[in-house]
């Protein structure tokens, strides 16, 4: 498995894995409007190859946490893996990878909406232990927060996704 950046080149199928992997399309287009916005970061987009095929994707983007000042961190969506080649470590290996680019980028806190099983094994943790709230009405063990080496107590308050998430 090779986990790089993504490619103009790889558009078509990063939009295909998404819709296989989520069932729908929603997933896709959110792809598509985050990487034609201004919270786009495309050293945190990232696609896993087998055997030069692409088979996973994972996008990080910013998103705001707002209290007294507005905060850019990151929000981590989609995580796609094709269903032939889920549950064999690609997912993992695409959120590693993630990881560990935004510390060398050293940005302070990413934010997930997912499940607690998975993404507690990377370090997130709820995010109300950090005083983030979410901004959907869902049950606080999925609304996650992995603290990075370069988070201070300052990121605290309620996370606004932007405009470009709307209608998806």
């Amino acid at each position: 498995m090779n986990i790089r950046c993504e490619t103009l080149t790889d558009y078509p199928v990063i939009a295909e894995v998404n819709t296989l992997a989520f069932g729908q399309e929603n997933e896709a287009k959110l792809v598509e409007k985050i990487c034609r916005s201004d919270r786009y970061i495309p050293e945190l987009s990232l696609v896993a190859e087998v055997e030069n095929v692409v088979v996973g994707h994972i996008l990080f983007s910013y998103i705001d946490l707002v209290n007294e000042e507005t905060l850019q961190i990151l929000g981590l969506a989609p995580l796609a893996v094709h269903p032939q080649f889920q549950r064999q470590g690609i997912g993992s290996a695409l959120i590693k990878a993630g990881l560990e680019i935004a510390e060398a980028k050293k940005e302070a806190i990413v934010i997930v909406l997912g499940h607690p099983q998975f993404y507690t094994r990377f370090g997130f943790q709820p995010a109300v232990v950090y005083e983030i709230e979410s901004p959907f009405p869902v049950p606080e063990e999925f609304f996650m927060v992995k603290p990075l080496q370069s988070y201070q107590e300052i990121y605290q308050g309620k996370v606004v996704y932007p405009s470009t998430f709307d209608g998806v």
